[in-house]
């Protein structure tokens, strides 16, 4: 397992530098000059040609390229062209809490959606199944955005259960009251796809012969489903989980931005308004070396929830 995954990490570096390069192309089709976004509208040509040249944007676009690449695969992302601390400084300051929002909705989109896709498969086209199938729909068919603001004025302005800005605190309780809402809001719609996912792989294994020789060998329902059908469909559960906590990730920056919790969204959404190139590179630099982590991780999980799989070749 150790050599696959080395070997999978050295396949990701070709992706690792296309993703590098998408970025590096995107941040520049930002509309605006970071310059005029930095000194002003009012800031004098000569001052601005200054800064440029400080920031190195008055280089060639190919010169600026390979500079990019090579600081990046330094691992040097460079500094704020706002703040002038560095990028990975004030990325490793609110990176915990878009982890734990991401944390917590995977937990709770696992926690309902497996049970809930198991129940669906296991009464198949009975009510259960049914209801099953409409509130996946509607997770998957809701924005995240639109739900936020929906929980926001169920729970915190109708009922005020929950505190209606989401601040980080140092005292534990008050810090869990703060992450329910926005962990509700992504588990949610986590819960819609594991859902979805766990019911298909069910319906084909429970339609398998040894599922029908267990079943005619006196097996009980409750170890029929549990033991011998869940075990063998975790491995689509396991990839639907994978591929979405990089989603998840991206999908929290709009619930950041919603309930005002510090995290990457608040970062990113500032990098937009002030046209800080480079914290924009590293942010989106971090969030896809996150993705392919998660899907290096997710491959070798295979091998824990399924005897089957191999990694010998």
């Amino acid at each position: 397992m150790i050599r696959y995954a080395i070997r999978r990490l050295l396949l990701a570096i070709p992706t690792l530098i296309a993703m590098l390069t998408v970025v590096f192309i995107l941040v520049r089709l930002v509309p605006g000059d970071a310059a005029i976004a930095m000194l002003g509208d009012r800031a004098t040509e000569s001052s601005l040609q200054t800064l440029r040249a400080q920031l190195g944007l008055d280089q060639p676009i190919g010169v600026q390229y390979l500079t990019f690449i090579t600081d990046m695969l330094k691992g040097n992302f460079g500094v704020s062209m706002v703040t002038g601390k560095p990028v990975l400084q004030e990325v490793a300051v609110v990176l915990p809490y878009t982890l734990e929002l991401a944390a917590a909705a995977m937990v709770i989109g696992s926690l309902f959606g497996i049970p809930l896709g198991v129940l669906a498969a296991v009464r198949r086209n009975k009510w259960p199944d049914y209801a099953s199938r409409i509130l996946s729909l509607v997770g998957l068919s809701f924005p995240g955005f639109v739900s936020a603001i929906l929980m926001l004025l169920a729970f915190s302005v109708w009922m005020q259960w929950l505190p209606v800005m989401s601040r980080a605190s140092s005292d534990p309780i008050e810090h869990i009251r703060n992450l329910i809402l926005p962990a509700l809001n992504l588990g949610l719609i986590m819960t819609a796809y594991i859902a979805r996912v766990t019911r298909s792989a069910m319906l084909d294994v429970l339609g398998e012969d040894y599922i029908r020789t267990a079943r005619a060998k006196g097996v009980s329902p409750r170890s029929l489903v549990l033991s011998h059908a869940l075990g063998n469909a975790m491995i689509p559960i396991v990839t639907v989980v994978g591929l979405y906590f990089g989603t998840l990730i991206g999908n929290s920056v709009l619930t950041e931005i919603v309930f005002t919790r510090p995290g990457l969204g608040k970062l990113i959404l500032g990098a937009l308004q002030s046209r800080d190139y480079t914290m924009l590179q590293g942010l989106m630099v971090v969030f896809a070396a996150f993705v392919i982590l998660v899907n290096t991780a997710t491959d070798l999980i295979y091998a824990l929830v399924d005897p089957r799989v191999s990694y010998a070749r």
